[in-house]
């Protein structure tokens, strides 16, 4: 068995102290002051324990937790790890001292880590590996002074604004309990908190009497339920709506619903409370309903345009935005704000506001922009004297074109210093931090965005999260408070969201090679030879993209082009990727009739293969590992899909060429690898598009709440927004997944449909109609959507077996 103590001397090795920067004072100011409205050492002590309960409910009285002050620490945050003096067999062995509880459990996680050779991740990751864990009376002891590692930032921020459609969106309190937990572990202490906010909505438009607006009761704005039906999206379309991108598609939310999020909502701000954890909780940023133009006509309220909607259906397009310079804007916003602190207590004062992340000012004037950003804030702070304002850096990337330095010096300094915080959200790949002058002195969090759409794509950028945030943090005159994860969507990439949450307790760059190494012995549970060469085939491959392209899976089977084959061809098969950047926070391929989409290829395919054949060897020592299966399936499924965007373009290059037995032997090979991927997914739990299905219809109460829920639920991962019978829509497959039945029922019929057409295009000797293709492939989807056929929930088949199979089959030449 691998040394874990040998590797811990060497992680300690690569844990060399350096100097930390300084926490810029209002920020110290304000981490104070939530740090005065922490809970009693006590309760964190006990959510602490109850959390190893849940994890290792064997080694319950092995460990000893003790909450202990910042100047124990240096004055930082941090955790101590020391062995428990005069240890005898019913004594503790074990004692971890932290600042808050989280910092306690973020040392539990190093210890079995870098101590015992243990691993923790999602479920639907593999879940956790403890074998390697010693039984209680025999865990190793650490060092004789312990083990002190401090925060060299004050914050690991986790989620994006969209995160709760995408992953979220049907989770109950179990799946939550089990969220906040590996939030906990992994050291993330300033979550998002955005569950239930409609529910707050309503009380604020429907329910508060006693409330003056502007000599005007809410109650009597006369904001109907109907209104509010119009103005909230359905439930896998949340974000979108409050956003202000769409209103009313997947709709209307019941009562239900409401009641049950906000159920919901105070049990997740409590337990992360009771962790110690910051929640940053939503404010208004002036996405109103419809009605409210009606209500108050000399109000400054736009409509805005069309957001990828087919044609512009005023059904779901073009919301309605209150000016922050209206007086309105203030009273609203503080009304919202009051009403959360009435619901939840006096949980934080940090809040989220995105007012011009997709939404530009209507005038570049400075002066201006200084006067929007002055009233966001004031609707915060009249509420909350203390409130600040955390934003994401997105627009400063996605719309550079319009926020130029004097703009977003406007915006950042139209507030107090220390009272906005930005989230640098796509440093991994598109640092901001280094072309504004670290934000213009506004302090900012070094965030790795990562994914688009809850996509499943193996990806990474493994050397930049190793060094990036530290280069921001000890750079000169870093304003730089923290490190996040910022991804569209969970559960997947298991070793990027290992790595990216230790960078908020790394003082020095990771030698990734090394910590790799480390790795797959921990996720495995033992040294396997060939598993650790594939890491490191994988690092320098999938986990190395340096290209600058924001990683989006648009390979063929999930993303099948809307693309005429009679156009000129031959040219595109050779060009790269072209992307473009919408300002709509979309990073989607073009599709256009003149240029083939092509998918995101960054490593080389042979390398990637010479990985999964170590892969598939390893399996004689590692077949019952579920984090080996997870990595298995997910590696097998990566080249199998890969090596199906060359048979696709085949396929258009026989259709050129005229060739009708190639194009129909080619069509052939892509709809079965489509068949064999789907089985191969089904023997891993974790691939299932049941159980996505079925978390949604556990969340209803009526029948027509389980039909509706069903149909968000399907729609979202295929056609995503509205169609015609001609045109798919602009999102299809933005939140495209690799899941069992997803490729046989939906992703197979696709391509079929459209090789089918081509194949009579040539028999007949006609034109190929793609409008006939679109008509007949829509009308399938939009009846796919409405289906409510039971999909597997359970694994089936021998996944070690089925990868085997399927190498020799395709790749035994290679």
């Amino acid at each position: 068995m691998f040394n874990f103590e040998l590797s811990f001397v060497i992680l300690l090795l690569l844990l060399s102290s350096s100097s930390s920067s300084s926490t810029p004072e209002a920020i110290e100011g304000l981490i104070n002051r939530l740090d005065a409205h922490k809970p009693s050492s006590l309760l964190q002590e006990s959510a602490a324990k109850a959390l190893l309960k849940r994890l290792l409910p064997t080694h319950f009285s092995s460990f000893e937790f003790r909450i202990i002050s910042k100047d124990a620490c240096g004055g930082y945050s941090c955790f101590w790890i020391t062995n428990y003096k005069n240890s005898s067999s019913k004594s503790p062995e074990i004692v971890i001292k932290g600042t808050t509880a989280v910092e306690i459990v973020s040392g539990l996680h190093w210890y079995i880590k870098y101590s015992c050779g243990a691993h923790v991740s999602w479920d639907k990751t593999g879940g956790i590996q403890i074998a390697s864990i010693p039984p209680p009376g025999n865990l190793p002891p650490v060092i004789k002074e312990g083990i002190m590692i401090q925060r060299p930032v004050p914050w690991n921020y986790y989620q994006n604004v969209v995160t709760s459609s995408y992953s979220y969106v049907w989770w109950d309190w179990e799946r939550w309990e089990k969220e906040i937990d590996w939030m906990a572990l992994q050291g993330i202490n300033l979550p998002l908190a955005f569950t239930g906010q409609e529910t707050i909505w309503q009380k604020v438009f429907m329910v508060n009497k006693n409330f003056s607006l502007l000599s005007i009761s809410l109650q009597d704005l006369n904001i109907s339920a109907q209104d509010l039906n119009n103005f909230f999206g359905g439930p896998a379309f949340l974000a979108w709506a409050r956003m202000g991108n769409l209103h009313a598609w997947g709709g209307p939310l019941s009562q239900n619903w409401l009641d049950q999020q906000l159920i919901l909502q105070k049990q997740i701000l409590s337990r992360m409370i009771e962790l110690g954890m910051t929640p940053v909780l939503p404010s208004f940023s002036g996405n109103v309903p419809a009605a409210l133009k009606d209500i108050f006509p000399s109000a400054n309220i736009t409509r805005l345009g069309d957001w990828n909607t087919v044609n512009g259906n005023p059904r779901w397009c073009c919301t309605y935005l209150l000016d922050p310079s209206d007086p309105l804007f203030i009273q609203i916003g503080e009304a919202f704000i009051k009403k959360q602190i009435k619901e939840y207590g006096d949980v934080t004062d940090i809040y989220n506001c995105d007012t011009f992340n997709e939404n530009s000012p209507p005038t570049s004037d400075p002066t201006y922009i200084s006067t929007l950003g002055s009233a966001v804030y004031e609707a915060m702070s009249k509420a909350d004297k203390d409130a600040v304002w955390l934003m994401q850096g997105w627009l400063f990337y996605s719309d550079s074109s319009f926020w130029k330095p004097p703009q977003m010096k406007a915006l950042l300094h139209s507030v107090p210093f220390g009272k906005m915080i930005v989230l640098d959200l796509f440093a991994d790949v598109k640092p901001v931090w280094e072309s504004s002058s670290q934000f213009y002195g506004t302090p900012y969090v070094w965030c790795m965005l990562h994914n688009f759409g809850g996509n499943i794509e193996m990806y990474g950028v493994l050397d930049t999260l190793a060094s990036g945030p530290i280069d921001a943090r000890v750079s000169e005159n870093s304003t730089m408070v923290g490190v996040g994860l910022c991804m569209e969507g969970t559960e997947h990439n298991p070793v990027v969201y290992e790595l990216m949450p230790e960078m908020a307790y790394r003082k020095d760059k990771v030698h990734v090679e090394e910590w790799l190494r480390i790795y797959s012995r921990r996720r495995y549970g033992k040294s396997v030879k060939q598993a650790e060469s594939a890491w490191e085939i994988l690092h320098q491959s999938i986990y190395n993209c340096s290209d600058g392209i924001a990683d989006h899976n648009t390979d063929y089977i999930v993303k099948f082009p809307d693309w005429d084959p009679n156009l000129n061809i031959q040219s595109n098969f050779s060009k790269q990727n072209s992307i473009i950047m919408h300002s709509n926070r979309r990073s989607m391929l073009a599709e256009s009739d003149s240029t083939l989409p092509q998918p995101h290829m960054w490593y080389s395919a042979n390398n990637v293969i010479d990985a999964l054949k170590l892969f598939i060897d390893a399996g004689e020592d590692l077949a019952g590992s579920l984090t080996y299966r997870y990595d298995l399936v997910d590696l097998t499924r990566q080249v199998l899909s890969k090596h199906a965007n060359q048979v696709y373009l085949e396929v258009l290059f026989a259709f050129q060429h005229k060739d009708l037995e190639a194009l129909e032997s080619h069509s052939q090979r892509f709809e079965q690898i489509i068949t064999d991927i789907d089985e191969l997914l089904a023997s891993d739990d974790n691939f299932l598009l049941g159980t996505w299905l079925e978390s949604a219809k556990k969340l209803a109460l009526t029948p027509s709440e389980k039909r509706q829920y069903e149909w968000n639920a399907r729609t979202q991962v295929t056609m995503w927004y509205d169609t015609t019978k001609t045109n798919q829509s602009q999102l299809h497959d933005y939140a495209n997944k690799f899941w069992s039945g997803l490729l046989a029922d939906y992703y197979l019929p696709r391509a079929s449909m459209y090789f089918d057409l081509l194949s009579e295009s040539l028999r007949d000797n006609k034109r190929f109609e793609i409008e006939e293709w679109r008509k007949e492939w829509i009308s399938y989807s939009n009846k796919w959507q409405q289906d409510t056929k039971v999909y597997p929930v359970k694994a089936q088949g021998d996944a070690l077996a089925i990868s085997k199979s399927l190498f020799q089959k395709y790749l035994g030449n290679k």
